[in-house]
């Protein structure tokens, strides 16, 4: 019979589909596995036999298995693998369980042209033209596991808050006790969960970037004793149970604190993906995890202050978040405050004309940050005005008392201007705190207030936050001031409008910007080849010590004394070294309930650094320099002052600086 035109352009149509579909030539694709148990569990993705392979040639990494060809959720090139020019190799991906099937699809790649689409950080998006094969699916044996466990604190501190997802919204409940083997209070679970219609634009409300997030479970635990290790386990008879988890409880009204802090850290995925992903947040964590194991019996505190994991609508990046910081975050609490990433799209309702607000959220606008965090406190503020349903966007603006310090967390995101509800509560906050039991205030936010970063230095929000917010925290004497957005570390001296102050005229707070977890967008200050010696962004007058190493401070403190290090991740070492003095005369009592003055010094006297009686010193040590309201003998002031400048020449030079008297070792103390 002959075929007629209509019949020759059908035969062709579906030859050309079959060849897309099934390969070409004799390459194969297999798998190491196609069952997983564990979220994180290995799956080795092997191919043999591509003729003519070419740098370009792909495989695409996709979950749900329905997703179409250009809505991977990641992809490697062939060539990134050693001996690839023999058209064989393979690629092992740790499969985070996101509630459904893994596949994996082999591409032919081409050079890109001119009219090649870019991904969110301008590289080409590789072709989907020739599909050459799909694996099988590879399947997790229990898409309710229980995963992404992580605690917080409440505003008691006989509390903690347990979270964890699953995929249906089953019943579930945390169980705990002192003993890993006797398990015996138990407290149900929540659940909640958003929806893609929640998303406020692309690419979080496209089939691009959504992903079902799961139900995320909140259990709290209760009555616990103060500074005792819990054991604990959640899930269900009928689920089973996770594997055990244990923290160390809050001490009520405590002594001493322990903290670690950062911003911007991100996650890390081992393959391309639509946006850029942090590698440095795997070395991050693995300090962080040192530490904790250091720290041992002491409750210890992790705050990350904004642009949590960048995900920015592509949704799988937050279950790769979670799964990173689980070896932390279910030991420790960890509290966050919401950064530009996490927040911002273009209708948001705070909007003057001088805020630099755009759509960093990738049309997340808070949502998934408020359903997969609880913080202490009820802030909170509805996303859109003309839409109903959309979650609100909650954990903005919250405080706690951990140990001796008083740690605040802000939104820089919504409104902070005078008569907003936040600068009311952020006023009220300051002016209630206890600075007997709190000597010490640690004020936080995303955006800085101070950094000597051209681009942020030439925002009006600096400018406005400096106009609002700097007179609270003189006024409330602030030891410390924390900020990130900017991807670098520094430290200033203590402030007022841009000035470097004498504490004897008062307590003013130094800020820092701890920017440094993990995201390097943050370009380095290198000398222009027109003048070698001069950097592009000039270090001002107040900033004492500045940083591209990645990393994280430490807090350590005291009543009478707060020490916080910079650790940086090259090493893990410590790159800078700031005391502050308690800001007020703080109640130290001996065992006979009498004060101990003779106490408080020895306390003192026990920094390498500053031999300075600091029972009522109100000022801070950095380095060998020392901002007090008293005179000391003119021979300690005359040999420090040698010392100091020597000091200050060195750190104002930009390079790390340790104090070789403090610890030269990761050792905690």
């Amino acid at each position: 019979m002959e075929l007629t035109g209509a019949h020759r352009i059908l035969c062709i149509s579906i030859i050309i589909v079959f060849i897309s579909s099934t390969g070409v030539g004799a390459v194969t694709l297999e798998l190491s596995t196609t069952l997983l148990k564990s979220s994180g569990d290995p799956v080795i993705v092997s191919w043999n036999e591509l003729e003519s392979p070419n740098a370009f040639d792909w495989l695409g990494i996709y979950s749900p298995p329905e997703s179409a060809d250009n809505h991977y959720i990641g992809y490697i090139l062939l060539s990134s693998v050693s001996g690839w020019e023999t058209g064989k190799g393979s690629h092992m991906l740790p499969a985070v369980n996101m509630r459904a099937p893994y596949q994996f699809r082999l591409f032919r790649g081409y050079p890109p042209s001119e009219d090649t689409p870019l991904d969110e950080d301008s590289i080409p998006i590789p072709s989907i033209t020739t599909r050459l094969a799909v694996t099988e699916l590879v399947e997790f044996s229990n898409y309710n596991e229980l995963t992404q466990v992580r605690l917080s604190l409440t505003s008691n501190p006989t509390e903690m808050n347990v979270m964890y997802v699953t995929k249906q919204p089953l019943k579930t409940y945390v169980r705990y006790g002192k003993e890993s083997d006797n398990l015996v209070v138990t407290a149900i679970a929540s659940t909640k969960t958003y929806e893609q219609k929640d998303m406020c634009h692309a690419p979080a409300n496209t089939s691009l970037g959504w992903r079902d997030p799961g139900f995320t479970h909140l259990a709290k635990m209760t009555k616990l004793e103060p500074g005792a290790r819990y054991f604990y386990q959640v899930g269900a008879e009928e689920t089973g149970w996770s594997k055990t988890f244990n923290f160390v409880a809050a001490h009520v009204d405590g002594t001493e604190t322990d903290a670690l802090l950062f911003g911007d850290m991100g996650t890390y995925v081992p393959y391309r993906t639509f946006n850029w992903v942090q590698y440095e947040s795997v070395n991050t964590m693995k300090w962080l995890q040192r530490d904790i194991e250091l720290l041992g019996n002491r409750p210890t505190l992790v705050s990350h202050i904004g642009d949590i994991s960048y995900a920015r609508g592509y949704s799988w990046l937050w279950d790769n978040f979670f799964h990173q910081i689980e070896p932390v975050a279910a030991r420790v609490p960890w509290h966050v405050c919401i950064g530009n990433h996490e927040y911002d799209f273009p209708t948001q309702p705070f909007k003057p004309e001088w805020a630099p607000y755009g759509k960093d959220s990738g049309g997340e606008c808070g949502v998934p940050y408020s359903m997969r965090f609880v913080m202490p406190g009820k802030s909170s503020e509805p996303v859109r005005s003309d839409i109903s349903g959309i979650p609100d966007t909650k954990n903005l603006y919250y405080s706690l008392n951990f140990g001796v310090v008083h740690f605040v967390w802000i939104s820089t995101e919504t409104d902070f201007t005078p008569g907003s509800d936040q600068y009311k509560w952020i006023a009220e906050d300051l002016k209630n705190t206890d600075r007997q039991k709190t000597p010490f205030i640690v004020f936080q936010g995303h955006r800085p207030m101070y950094s000597s970063d051209n681009k942020a230095m030439r925002l009006i929000i600096t400018a406005k936050l400096i106009e609002y917010l700097e007179p609270l925290l003189v006024e409330h004497k602030v030891s410390l001031a924390l900020w990130g957005h900017v991807h670098k570390y520094e430290r200033t001296c203590p402030l007022q409008n841009r000035t470097c102050m004498d504490a004897e005229n008062g307590v003013y707070p130094v800020h820092m910007v701890i920017g440094m977890g993990g995201q390097d967008w943050q370009p380095i200050d290198q000398p222009r080849p027109d003048r070698p010696l001069a950097p592009i962004y000039p270090q001002p007058v107040w900033s004492m010590y500045r940083s591209f190493e990645f990393g994280y401070i430490r807090i350590h403190a005291t009543k009478s004394l707060m020490k916080v290090s910079y650790v940086g991740n090259h090493d893990g070492l410590i790159h800078d070294v700031v005391e502050f003095t308690s800001p007020v005369a703080t109640t130290v009592m001996n065992q006979n309930g009498v004060l101990d003055l003779h106490m408080v010094r020895l306390e003192a006297e026990a920094s390498p650094v500053s031999r300075v009686y600091t029972s009522t010193f109100s000022g801070f040590v950095a380095g060998n320099q020392v901002y007090g309201l008293f005179t000391v003998v003119l021979a300690f002031v005359l040999g420090a002052a040698v010392t100091g400048l020597a000091a200050l020449v060195y750190i104002r030079s930009g390079r790390d600086f340790r104090v070789d008297d403090y610890e030269a070792s990761p050792q905690i103390k």
